[in-house]
């Protein structure tokens, strides 16, 4: 009980000494405002150098003047003179302010600015005598008054649920987040390039829809007022880029928002940003080439090497992807070779006997797709390409010519993660209504993310589609691996949080 009133003390205590540095925060500014100095009037600064600028190209910029922006994140005063860092996109500079150099009156306005405000500075650039790269600064304005001191004094955002609710703090207070956007911003720009070098070209299609295909996924409803008709939110993007292949375009990609009425976890978040592409006039293996080329480039240029390093496990994207087929996969992990399986009865006999939990529903190639995420997905931690799916859990995948039972699709595992997933894509538009027809029937006995009969696309088929390879990539697992980050919402700007009471 004691320890209780103890913490409660310490409560009220923190919330009153936090609301006396938001009034003397406030008191600042209402004195700048009653001396005509409102920074909030301030439009503009311009801005000649960032700091690792400074830094890289010292040899060149010594005794220079130049100007910087950025957010006070120290300072130290010292009677006549003072140091203080100025922290902008690249990095921190230290200055050095001297009142003598800035002025007696500009000088006092500085001794009572706080840490977070955002300041203009315009300087010299020299080094002190410990060797760092500073500032001598000779004009200083107040851009921004903070009026709310930074987290724990600046030394760090650490509540992961408030780092991830307010973003803006941790970019401010923890280079790492900022660092991983960064790389982010850099995985996705270099992907552009990637493919619009490969001829490919970038299209937009539509988030509200009537029919929610592609993909194996609850969708979010919503209502349109304006035709009174209730739309769904994009799971996936291959119906609309599809029929964009029809039309003639033959390379098109997308990258964009999906939304999955799913649950939370570490790797996945119900809006995320999926990648898809289509080539015309290749299949599945074109899309593995491709795949194997782009990780590898987008490594290379983003982080100056093909191995990279996740959670203390390296994985080499600089030898050639390994390649199996599903049902080689499940009889190395587990023993049980689906080749001698021929039916239900005897995928769920196999399934008892190694503890594989079905439903009554499942086919005999939805129980080998179950082996494969019990027994295989764990193991996969280098560049592997998983081919040849069974047909029952790929209704928009070309069969293979020689086993109908099995399509011409394959997942990309690194680290025990899809990656990727990928098809021949299935043109035959009788097929394609056969597999609908198959999918209304799943979603009737129960499986709620099972796809719907598109008529339009359907009708697009039968226009006519030519051999065309498809692929579709989770970006945001891609920035995990790529930053070393633990979970999804680490390289989501804004992550989908509860909203609090």
């Amino acid at each position: 009980m004691a320890e209780e009133t103890r913490n409660n003390q310490n409560t009220v205590n923190d919330e009153a000494q936090l609301s006396e540095i938001l009034q003397v925060r406030r008191d600042k500014l209402k004195a700048l405002q009653d001396a005509g100095c409102d920074p909030f009037q301030i439009t503009k600064f311009d801005v000649s150098h960032h700091a690792e600028e400074i830094k890289a190209q010292y040899d060149a910029l010594e005794n220079k003047e130049v100007t910087v922006a950025g957010r006070m994140m120290a300072k130290r005063i010292m009677g006549k003179a003072s140091f203080a860092h100025v922290q902008d996109l690249s990095g921190k500079m230290q200055l050095y302010i001297a009142r003598d150099s800035l002025g007696e009156e500009p000088y006092a306005g500085f001794k009572k600015m706080d840490i977070g405000d955002i300041i203009g500075v315009k300087g010299s650039v020299f080094k002190t005598k410990t060797g760092e790269i500073s500032l001598h600064v000779t004009e200083l304005t107040l851009l921004s008054k903070s009026l709310q001191p930074l987290p724990e004094k600046f030394h760090g955002l650490t509540n992961v649920d408030t780092r991830y609710r307010q973003r803006y703090v941790d970019l401010i207070t923890n280079p790492e987040s900022k660092d991983t956007f960064i790389k982010r911003s850099k995985i996705i720009s270099t992907i552009r390039r990637f493919l619009d070098a490969q001829g490919f070209m970038e299209v937009e299609t539509p988030m509200l829809v009537s029919n929610a295909g592609g993909a194996a996924a609850r969708p979010f409803e919503t209502h349109f007022n304006a035709l009174d008709e209730d739309f769904k939110l994009r799971i996936s993007l291959e119906l609309y880029l599809k029929r964009l292949i029809v039309g003639g375009l033959e390379r098109v990609y997308e990258i964009g928002r999906v939304f999955r009425n799913e649950g939370l976890d570490t790797r996945h978040n119900p809006e995320f940003t999926l990648m898809e592409l289509y080539q015309a006039y290749t299949d599945y293996h074109g899309m593995m080439d491709l795949t194997e080329n782009m990780f590898r480039y987008v490594a290379k240029e983003v982080l100056g090497t093909t191995t990279i390093t996740y959670n203390g496990v390296e994985m080499d994207l600089g030898k050639p992807f390994a390649r199996i087929t599903m049902v080689d996969a499940v009889k190395q992990y587990s023993g049980v070779d689906f080749h001698e399986i021929h039916t239900l009865e005897e995928a769920r006999a196999a399934a008892d006997a190694h503890h594989v939990e079905y439903e009554d529903r499942h086919k005999k190639g939805d129980i080998l797709n179950l082996f494969f995420e019990t027994f295989v997905e764990d193991h996969l931690i280098q560049p592997t390409f998983v081919m040849d799916h069974p047909v029952e859990i790929s209704p928009l995948t070309k069969r293979k010519p020689d086993d109908p039972e099995y399509v011409e699709r394959f997942e990309f595992f690194m680290n025990g993660w899809e990656m990727a997933n990928a098809y021949s894509e299935l043109n035959d538009p009788i097929d394609q209504r056969e597999r609908f027809a198959a999918q209304e029937e799943q979603f009737a006995a129960g499986d709620e993310e099972a796809n719907h009969t598109d008529e339009d696309f359907l009708n697009a088929l039968e226009i006519g589609m030519p051999p065309t390879g498809g692929i579709g990539y989770g970006i945001d697992r891609m920035c995990m691996l790529l930053t070393d980050s633990a979970a999804i919402r680490d390289v989501l700007l804004f992550p989908t949080m509860k909203t609090l009471d």
